[in-house]
């Protein structure tokens, strides 16, 4: 297991990226009644597939580069030593498989550039798509093109993640909570940046309506990152530094978009749009589902932060299985692939 990282002499961004580590490992931060909407699908099973098992093809390919499954490591951390060991153990599994990365906010990075290795894992995922991140706020507070342009050379990235986590910054301590003008900010990095722009929430999800204005701007792809796992309202709360603090992030633990609704109504919208279903998925059956809905790729991340704070060993373990569920689906309702599965009428509405 990983030690815990936490010093009174640490930046204040230092701090609280460890404290969201430890909080999410030891604390009960998921939402309690609020469900990612995965448990309003299920597969329609086909006993006679017509398949050779060992044939189905989980391959794919986002915004221009192939994968060997459609799964992504989504964004989590970085910024100190136990998120660094955390970001090389994913990014090592990552390249073995194939599979898509991003990693937390870079920001402490471009203020403590000391901090830039806590991030910088091409060096051992040299092949896989690898998405840098900012806040998209911060782009009201001082930052710009060039900051934007130094996260994605630290990662030598593929894309530049964007998230955007309103309800996390009401909440957070000192949080940076204005958000007017951002879009317009965004349409300009869309045109000047030499990677494509990827818009994500943080967990509380993106409507159609906002992904259609995200798109027409000229962002690439969407992250729904929608309601149903980690809660960062419940998040912010532990770390509250006055009972109003606490009990604002209590109010709104629930808050949110679940991720199926968020995948269905976008791709409902516009099935061109290039999407990640993520927020609060755990297993590869909800990320099939996930793919039939509409979906490009499934982001999970605290199965994976999970498996990451204990050993590599225990991230492989968690692909072969999400692997294997994959490919379970697949042969179970008929598919031969992810192309087909979306095209068919394997997945129905329940409730």
């Amino acid at each position: 297991m990983l030690s815990q990282e936490r010093s009174v002499n640490q930046p204040n961004i230092q701090v609280r990226k460890a404290d969201h580590i430890r909080i999410c490992l030891e604390e009960d931060v998921q939402f309690n009644r609020l469900t990612n909407g995965f448990d309003r699908y299920r597969f329609t099973h086909c006993c006679l597939p017509e398949l050779d098992r060992n044939e189905i093809d989980l391959s794919t390919v986002f915004l221009g580069k192939k994968l060997g499954v459609p799964l992504l490591i989504s964004s989590m951390t970085g910024g100190t030593q136990t998120a660094k060991t955390i970001n090389y153990r994913l990014a090592e599994i990552a390249q073995k498989y194939q599979i898509a990365m991003g990693v937390g906010s870079q920001r402490i990075a471009v203020e403590n550039p000391d901090l830039a290795d806590t991030f910088a894992v091409r060096e051992v995922a040299p092949d896989i798509p690898l998405f840098a991140n900012l806040g998209a706020v911060q782009l009201n507070y001082t930052y710009g093109l060039d900051e934007c342009l130094r996260v994605v050379d630290i990662l030598a990235a593929d894309a530049l993640i964007l998230h955007l986590n309103p309800l996390q910054e009401c909440i957070q301590p000192r949080g940076d909570t204005n958000f007017k003008g951002i879009i317009d900010k965004i349409e300009v990095l869309c045109s000047k940046l030499p990677v494509p722009v990827i818009v994500k929430e943080v967990g509380n999800g993106i409507s159609a309506k906002i992904a259609r204005k995200l798109i027409e701007i000229g962002v690439k792809a969407i992250d729904v990152a929608g309601a149903g796992g980690t809660s960062w309202a419940k998040v912010e709360s532990e770390r509250a530094e006055n009972s109003l603090q606490r009990k604002l992030g209590k109010s709104f633990a629930d808050w949110g978009l679940p991720t199926a609704e968020c995948i269905e109504s976008i791709s409902r919208l516009d099935p061109n749009v290039p999407l990640i279903a993520s927020g609060g998925l755990r297993n590869g059956i909800e990320a099939a589902k996930a793919i039939a809905l509409g979906a490009d790729l499934a982001g999970l991340a605290f199965p994976f932060l999970q498996a990451a704070s204990e050993s590599t060993d225990a991230i492989d373990e968690l692909v072969e299985l999400l692997i294997a569920e994959l490919t379970t689906v697949l042969f179970c309702t008929g598919n031969r692939n992810l192309e087909e599965l979306q095209n068919s009428e394997s997945i129905q509405k329940i409730m």
